[in-house]
């Protein structure tokens, strides 16, 4: 009893892993597996203020005034962040902000607009 999972176009039950891919012999069709679409699909999330997910280039405002540390400037209420980039580590967003240039912010402190 086989434990893979049948093609997806052809219900064929003779489907065969081939690396990271399933690979059906009787329509040649090739899926990636499962596991590795969740994985995927779960590193690069993030969540606003108010738990949506943002992606990339998405645009954003800021919910709270924000110190920039090392500086005597501040990131204040209400401020748009065009074109994010989600990335790993804390702090989760790159971005360039007009007047401050570039920064990395948290998520939590961002809403989706």
């Amino acid at each position: 009893m086989s434990t893979l999972p049948a093609c997806p176009q052809c219900n064929s039950e003779l489907t065969y892993e081939d690396g990271p891919m399933y690979v059906c012999p009787e329509c040649a069709h090739e899926w990636k597996q499962i596991a590795e679409i969740l994985n995927n699909e779960s590193e690069a999330t993030a969540r606003d203020a108010n738990g949506s997910a943002l992606k990339d280039g998405d645009t954003v405002t800021v919910i709270k005034d924000l110190k920039v540390k090392g500086s005597s400037s501040v990131v204040k209420v209400g401020t748009k962040v065009k074109d994010i980039r989600i990335v790993e580590g804390d702090h989760n967003i790159d971005c360039k902000i007009e007047g401050l240039g570039p920064m990395k912010l948290k998520s939590e402190f961002l809403k989706k607009v």
